[in-house]
């Protein structure tokens, strides 16, 4: 509760004079509400007086009646004032609330990704969203008034009648039981349903419809039974603030009785007591509810914030530079690194130069450091000792985003936002001409199967790029990496499942991506590094051996040549 009340209110800060004018607003019509009962109690002792003093009795009616009409009238326009202005306020605080959420979300780190469900995520936000619009509703327009309107009450009765005013007081200290409605369950359900829906192919492939139902089903029936016990709360609480409101209205009106019997009220008073409980009674009727609403879009928020407590991992250090990369060499200088709470460091003291223009391969088993080597050069995590340098500049001192958009990336498996080819291609260097995407696409042997789509360059490629095929997505990755030109390039073998077609024509578009920058190529099948300048062999986070291939080779019992041979041979067994 205080973590989100917290976070309110740093957004009203932000809007201050229109918070202002929505609380004066409601606060100057709750009070022209509470003063109503006061000249409705004068009109019936003006009638009273319609036997002795006619003219008198008529001439204080009036009197009565249009201070009535006049507060009616005031407090409809502030209230409608004031409403008004909680449309501009909500809209804003969501559109800040979205915007701040995605990009704080876009660059926490590649491992809080990898942990989490992209629907789970989603919900989380949306639903925060909304419940701003929820929250402000009950703290400005509904407990707001509700809180002055008992307290105003109380002053006013308490100053003619003191025990009237302390009755009043006793409701003000009614607390409303609310339950928390936990949402935790909520979000699984729409990560579960995400994370069936986005691999729906594999689902058809083994025929598991029916599993994935079982599996939804049993966290629907979770959720259900911690959501009944939830309502169930609310269900009680609702009865219990009608009974408390009950027990006010007798004891105000008995009081009342007692005042008027022992001589100290008119009928006119009594009947501006009876009127002021209507009014308390029409604002505490449903605080119940409200308290209610209150807890629900605190708990609706309540993941939100979480997002934004969250850290994001890697930052920019204060007074981080663009870098500059022109010739591309990348340096690992004692480097040491860990993967979270791991113990045990993948990299101790790593030191190795790749020299600008040079095309290097990594190979080795699974879980050899890798694909850590490339993600230290994107600084898509922080090195625990050493420095990664390039051009001689500490990636650790430069912005992420002017050393990434230097990189070019093209992965095993491409993925593609459900936008047109064009966007896609284009997608790493905003401002591209028509022209320049297409002269990438050729380059990348991806022309021609494109311009046979009925809309060329403006097909949309579905969700995750689902509608191409795997070698097409490979291609259009390559077009992306040639219209990006960047000095430094890093491949994730590119054609390891291919067909013979796919692969050839990747391998001649990888062949003119490689000429002129540097290469660093993460080689799963060993045939494709013969060619390269370089190859680093990669075992437990050290590299046991550096040369190119034919080098490598001559090594007898030497690692590359142990894993070429054994790649080759196993090539064989299956080709017969």
């Amino acid at each position: 509760m205080r973590a989100v009340l917290a976070y309110t209110l740093d957004h009203w800060r932000r809007r201050k004079l229109l918070v202002a004018r929505i609380a004066g607003a409601i606060l100057l019509a709750t009070l022209a509400d509470v003063f109503i009962p006061f000249f409705s109690g004068r009109l019936v002792d003006a009638l009273l007086l319609a036997d002795q003093a006619r003219d008198v009795a008529l001439s204080r009616a009036l009197e009565a009646f249009a201070a009535m009409v006049a507060l009616g009238a005031g407090m409809v326009a502030l209230r409608h004032w004031g409403w008004l202005g909680v449309i501009p306020l909500s809209l804003g605080m969501m559109a800040d609330i979205a915007q701040e959420t995605f990009a704080r979300v876009q660059r926490f780190s590649t491992d809080w990704h990898a942990n989490s469900f992209s629907g789970s995520v989603m919900r989380k936000v949306t639903r925060g969203m909304w419940a701003v619009d929820m929250l402000n509703d009950t703290l400005l327009l509904a407990l707001l008034p509700s809180a002055f309107v008992l307290m105003a009450t109380t002053v006013v009765l308490a100053v003619q009648w003191p025990l009237m005013g302390l009755v009043v007081a006793l409701a003000m200290f009614y607390i409303a039981p609310a339950a928390r409605l936990s949402n935790a369950w909520d979000t699984r359900i729409g990560g579960t349903l995400a994370d069936a829906l986005g691999c729906n192919a594999v689902v058809k492939a083994y025929g598991a419809e029916d599993r994935e139902d079982a599996r939804l089903a049993g966290v629907v029936a979770r959720w259900k039974r911690r959501i009944w016990r939830t309502w169930y709360r609310h269900t009680l609480s609702g009865t219990s603030q009608h009974v408390v409101l009950l027990l006010v209205r007798s004891l105000l009106a008995g009081a009342g009785l007692w005042l008027w019997w022992v001589g100290r009220a008119t009928p006119g008073d009594v009947t501006y007591m009876l009127t002021t409980y209507f009014v308390v009674h029409g604002y505490l009727r449903d605080v119940g509810m409200h308290v209610h609403n209150l807890q629900r879009s605190v708990n609706d928020m309540d993941e939100l914030v979480e997002l934004h407590a969250t850290p994001i991992g890697v930052v920019d250090r204060a007074g981080a530079v663009s870098v500059r990369i022109t010739a591309g060499e990348v340096r690992f200088d004692n480097v040491g690194f860990h993967y979270g709470a791991h113990e045990t460091p993948l990299y101790r003291d790593l030191s190795v130069t790749i020299r600008a223009g040079e095309r290097v391969g990594l190979v080795g088993h699974s879980g050899s450091g890798k694909t850590t080597f490339v993600k230290l050069i994107q600084r898509l995590y922080d090195v625990t000792g050493g420095r990664v340098l390039i051009d001689g500049q500490d990636v650790a001192e430069v912005t992420q985003q002017s050393l990434r958009a230097q990189i070019a990336i093209v992965p095993q498996d491409p993925i593609l936002f459900h936008r047109t080819l064009a966007e896609n291609i284009g997608y790493g260097r905003p401002g591209a001409s028509e022209a320049e995407i297409e002269r990438a696409a050729r380059l990348a042997n991806a022309h021609d199967f494109i311009a046979r789509l009925p809309k060329g360059y403006h097909t949309l490629v579905g969700e995750r790029g689902v509608k191409l095929s795997g070698g097409e997505r490979q291609r259009i990755a390559l077009a992306r990496a040639f219209l990006v030109d960047a000095p430094i390039l890093i491949l994730d073998e590119a054609t390891s499942s291919l067909d013979s077609e796919s692969e050839q024509l990747i391998q001649a578009a990888i062949e003119r991506l490689l000429k002129g920058r540097t290469a660093i190529v993460i080689a799963h099948r060993l045939s494709t590094v013969r060619a390269l300048d370089r190859i680093l062999v990669f075992d437990q986070g050290r590299i046991v051996e550096d040369g190119p291939h034919v080098e490598l080779m001559r090594r007898a019992g030497g690692r590359y040549r142990h894993l070429f041979e054994r790649q080759m041979g196993d090539l064989r067994g299956a080709a017969e």
